[in-house]
């Protein structure tokens, strides 16, 4: 019989006005027992309704709640914020565009409960079709990369959707602070597995809201990519830069096409190629940026 664990979720959002109320929603949803979740938002600066809507839904939630708000100090410093003041566990961690089916949570748990050497377990992404093909063409890049490595240890996760043992996240430090933009979940999964612990995807799912335009995927992927710089020159371990290169996603994007074709049946999945091309260039533009900034530091 599986022990009945206290479980954090840790939100940590920045003006996610557009998209948190389904998010909470989904939250209040779970078949978990409430008397065991505590919800910790962590307000990262946002200059939209964000808090506002937060707190309206406050009273909607039977379950603990905790809610920090501050001045823009980035994603590192926020995530700190939950693995700090959690009572729980384990941490899921929840972003502001995702949505829970109700049994997530439960999965979650149990999965690790049955995997004790387990330190992050990666929930599996939800297929999302739209009518919008760079939403589609997004979410099946994700869907795939982790039906393609159910049983692998070797990637390191991305914190949306993922759990996270308390003990492995506290046994290493937290994340790191100087990460303000991105890189810091695959930095801290990077040093949970150095620490000995296993990393892998698990049977839950979870739905995310893409990004829409080429604008905002342009954005994103540019904001990863400066950000990685510092990850890259504090540990050159963490990523293979050839393997992030624009020419290798747009054979990766290659390779994807007849999973993707099987899962939604539409030539537009033969657009894959030029969706990987297009927002790796915007990662490795980013990244070069960086680097030439920091050498000119």
């Amino acid at each position: 019989m599986i022990k009945r664990r206290k479980v954090t979720l840790g939100v940590c959002i920045r003006n996610s006005a557009s998209t948190i109320k389904e998010t909470i929603r989904s939250i209040i949803c779970q078949d978990y027992p409430h008397d065991l979740i505590e919800v910790i938002f962590v307000d990262d600066g946002s200059e939209d309704a964000t808090l506002l809507i937060i707190k309206e839904h406050i009273p909607m939630m039977d379950m603990q709640v905790k809610v920090f708000h501050q001045e823009w100090k980035g994603i590192g410093f926020s995530r700190n914020i939950v693995v700090n003041n959690a009572e729980g566990d384990y941490i899921v961690w929840v972003d502001g565009d995702m949505i829970l089916p109700k049994n997530h949570v439960r999965i979650q748990v149990e999965f690790m409960e049955q995997n004790l050497d387990v330190g992050i377990a990666k929930a599996r992404y939800g297929l999302i079709t739209e009518e919008n093909i760079i939403a589609t063409l997004e979410n099946l890049s994700f869907v795939i990369s982790y039906l393609q490595n159910e049983t692998s240890n070797s990637m390191l996760p991305g914190t949306g959707g993922a759990i996270y043992r308390v003990e492995a996240i506290r046994q290493i430090g937290g994340f790191d602070n100087r990460l303000k933009e991105a890189g810091e979940d695959v930095d801290a999964a990077y040093r949970i597995k150095m620490a000995g612990w296993n990393l892998r995807v698990s049977p839950a799912f979870f739905y995310e809201k893409s990004r829409r335009t080429w604008l905002e995927l342009w954005k994103r992927y540019f904001k990863h990519g400066y950000s990685s710089y510092y990850l890259y020159s504090k540990n050159k371990n963490v990523f293979s830069l050839l393997r992030m290169s624009p020419p290798a996603s747009f054979i990766k994007g290659i390779l994807f096409i007849p999973d993707a074709y099987r899962l939604i049946h539409r030539k537009s999945v033969l657009l894959l190629p030029f969706h990987f091309l297009f927002k790796m260039s915007a990662w490795f533009t980013g990244f070069t940026i960086s680097k030439i900034k920091s050498s000119n530091a």
